[in-house]
């Protein structure tokens, strides 16, 4: 009884009302109305998120939250995620809201002629995505149909994907720990429905496990879990 009032007591969704930060509509089911105090909160950690992605050389870009179908079949999210995603019809054409910024990314990658020597390229961008979740597994802020994500794409070569890795581990470190969390890693391999071919994928986790290991990391194997 203890532990469940001591658990009551921090619930994000019973301080989200009481301290006027955020809340929610049955007129827009997992998507939150950020208040006042909320809406101060959020941009004085997206200033921190900010700044701390500039001081680690990461580009900011800001892309659309609705783009074309033909865009998301092209990045296989059609095939693979089109149960989660929200279409809307637009001139006769169909259009999808963003359920992740991937594909928009790569078009702003796409805009210049790259060189090797460019590489790696750090994007980031405060991205505001939407996914198609069943109404009884939303729940607060933890599962929702709305919400922001502090997103990075790095475009790199094969020789750099280890490096690039552990200033990535090292960056998420410095950020959680600066915050008072604690965390535990969890490597989720290659699933069995992916994109990509079985070479490029066992680089890339061959490169994960390495960067883990000279990090001395310790970490779990979450079987086929991957995305």
């Amino acid at each position: 009884m203890e532990k469940d009032q001591k658990l009551d007591k921090f619930d994000h969704r019973r301080l989200g009302n009481e301290l006027k930060l955020f809340h929610f509509s049955e007129f827009a089911p997992g998507m939150a109305f950020w208040l006042p105090n909320g809406s101060r909160l959020r941009k004085r950690l997206e200033d921190i998120l900010y700044k701390a992605h500039k001081d680690r050389a990461y580009e900011p870009i800001i892309t659309p939250r609705i783009m074309d179908v033909e865009l998301w079949k092209i990045s296989g999210h059609y095939q693979n995620y089109a149960d989660n995603m929200f279409f809307s019809e637009v001139e006769k054409r169909e259009n999808a809201l963003a359920p992740m910024n991937c594909p928009g990314h790569v078009i702003s990658y796409k805009q210049d002629i790259r060189s090797y020597k460019d590489l790696p390229l750090r994007y980031f961008e405060f991205g505001q995505v939407h996914r198609n979740e069943n109404s009884g597994s939303l729940h607060g802020l933890f599962r929702v149909r709305e919400f922001t994500q502090d997103d990075a794409h790095i475009i790199v070569t094969e020789s750099q994907i280890q490096d690039e890795i552990k200033d990535v581990m090292e960056f998420i470190d410095s950020l959680l720990t600066s915050f008072g969390f604690t965390y535990e890693i969890n490597f989720s391999t290659r699933p069995e429905k992916s994109i990509g071919s079985d070479e490029v994928w066992e680089k890339a986790e061959s490169a994960i496990q390495s960067a883990l290991k000279e990090l001395k990391q310790p970490y779990k194997i979450n079987s086929k879990d991957g995305a």
